[in-house]
């Protein structure tokens, strides 16, 4: 009779959760929601997920890009004076343009 050993579960779960949420935010175009959740997780995987390094690292790194695309743009926008118009709403008055 074959004995086996115990299956050992690791959990990368945290990291491939943000390694999704930071490749969705650069394709997709989310916002800043969707990189801070990732960063987080992230994060939180590097310290608690040994077999989940890279993927977290890379999650964290592809987040921190979207973060900042999203922060300059916003930045150029309000910065340049742009008026956008969508659906009736002013967006240049909100920047005081």
């Amino acid at each position: 009779m074959t004995t086996y050993g115990t299956i050992t579960h690791h959990g990368t779960g945290k990291g491939t959760a943000s390694l999704l949420l930071g490749i969705l935010s650069l394709l997709a175009g989310w916002t800043l929601i969707a990189p801070a959740l990732g960063l987080i997780l992230g994060f939180m995987s590097r310290g608690s997920e040994p077999f989940a390094r890279g993927r977290a690292a890379w999650g964290i790194l592809l987040n921190l890009l979207a973060m900042i695309g999203w922060l300059v743009g916003i930045f150029l926008v309000a910065a340049t004076g742009i008026s956008l118009t969508l659906g009736g709403f002013d967006f240049g008055t909100l920047f005081g343009g």
